[in-house]
């Protein structure tokens, strides 16, 4: 015995060395050294055969000059039993605590290349421990000749060693099995929960380990959709966004009545030449900052940025209790609050009626857009409202159909005739706070 683990120690190591050194340093293995250490578990097993193969030569041989051939078959059956049964063992230990090991050969490997054992085979091996050990003992047991006469006490050990096998073969395959189980089902209840930053750990050779390199495939493939689906979103507006999953890639719309909220820069020509661009870059982004807190807080969408302009809409693509309110309202705060940083002057221009909603373009390039006499108008109005105290113009039609409330913060302040217009549009304003 004192031979057999002194033997059996020094080949693993001979065998595993490569994978000892590189796991000692830290260091990332090579994809052969990889390969060699996912077959350790296999390497104990093989030693350990070997070993107890040697057993049944040598001692048969003694045996076998020493006695009858009934004794050098009882010795080898012997033997061979316990042979199978540290085999089995060693190969389910070794898997389990090598997993440190495998984990990191795992992450050198392609997963096509990773499956050097199976759940079959610990089945197979399990089997083996559990019932086939101890059923072929009691099969020789009881074939005459008798091998060593009452064969009673020698079953009652046979059934003992089948008990303590079996138990501690289903403990090391539940172990194996059932651990790495319940980390995907955690990993996978996080990822149901909204959370894409979850990883599970690769440590296992076999078709577990499989399922888990596709788990960390799934949740890095969600992470890039989420990734696309956020700058999507910030190109275009989070209810664009619902709109186009909803209807997909088709040149869908309708005609509904909107709010259209025009801005614009006063004078941005002299802008741009007494600063430099990344000063007016940085003014425009502050402006736009306001813009689009100030839409979004009041259910809008800022459907484009036209250089120093910005086209927002309250009705469209989502639908909207009180499109004019909300707009004529965000008109105010947009004014006030670029007022109060005193940075840049502006105009704008609210205006409400019927346009067609939708995404237009071609199959290979589109946008979602809002065109109809609202919009036009909205943008008329702004450059008007440009040379207006209070830097707002609102149509009589988005006026009317606003709620009391805020109907009565505005008053009349004068009739245009907008360019590319029949109709007179009567202009309505309200007054800076204070």
């Amino acid at each position: 015995m004192l031979l057999a683990v002194l033997l059996g120690t020094s080949a693993v190591v001979f065998v595993q060395r490569r994978t000892a050194v590189w796991f000692v340093l830290g260091r990332t293995p090579t994809r052969e050294e990889a390969r060699r250490a996912l077959r350790l578990p296999i390497d104990l097993a093989k030693v350990s055969g070997w070993l107890w193969t040697g057993g049944i030569i040598v001692l048969g041989t003694l045996t076998a000059i020493f006695g009858t051939w009934f004794d050098v078959l009882g010795v080898a059956l012997a033997i061979l039993l316990g042979g199978i049964a540290t085999v089995g063992v060693n190969y389910l230990a070794s898997e389990w605590v090598a997993r440190p090991v495998l984990a990191v050969a795992l992450r050198s490997l392609p997963r096509r290349d990773s499956l050097t054992t199976t759940v079959l085979s610990r089945l197979v091996v399990t089997w083996m421990l559990v019932s086939a050990t101890p059923m072929i003992g009691v099969l020789i047991l009881v074939m005459p000749p008798h091998i060593g006469g009452d064969p009673s006490y020698s079953l009652i050990m046979l059934a003992v060693l089948g008990l303590a096998l079996g138990a501690l073969a289903t403990f090391l395959l539940a172990r194996s099995v059932a651990q790495p189980l319940h980390r995907l089902r955690d990993a996978l209840d996080e990822i149901a929960r909204g959370r894409r930053d979850v990883t599970v750990g690769v440590d296992d050779a076999s078709e577990i380990g499989m399922l888990q390199a596709s788990v960390n495939d799934l949740t890095t493939g969600l992470r890039e959709q989420e990734r696309l689906r956020d700058l999507f979103g910030r190109h275009v507006g989070d209810d664009v966004v619902r709109h186009a999953l909803e209807h997909g890639a088709s040149m869908s719309g309708d005609v509904r009545v909107v709010t259209a909220l025009f801005v614009d820069v006063v004078d941005s020509t002299k802008l741009a030449v007494q600063f430099e661009p990344d000063e007016v870059a940085r003014k425009l982004n502050g402006l736009f900052a306001v813009v689009v807190d100030a839409v979004s807080s009041h259910g809008g969408l800022v459907n484009k940025f036209q250089g120093d302009a910005a086209l927002c809409i309250f009705g469209a693509p989502t639908r909207h209790a009180d499109p004019a309110t909300a707009a004529l309202r965000t008109a105010r705060t947009i004014r006030d609050a670029v007022n109060e940083a005193a940075e840049l002057d502006l105009g704008i221009g609210v205006a409400t009626g019927p346009a067609f909603a939708g995404q237009l373009g071609t199959a290979t390039r589109f946008e979602y857009t809002v065109i109809g006499d609202a919009v036009n108008e909205a943008a008329r109005l702004t450059e008007h409202a440009k040379h207006v105290d209070g830097r707002i113009l609102a149509s009589g039609a988005a006026i009317e159909a606003s709620e009391e409330g805020e109907v009565s913060r505005w008053a009349a302040y004068e009739t245009y005739r907008l360019r590319g217009r029949t109709d007179p549009t009567q202009g309505w304003t309200t007054p800076e706070p204070g």
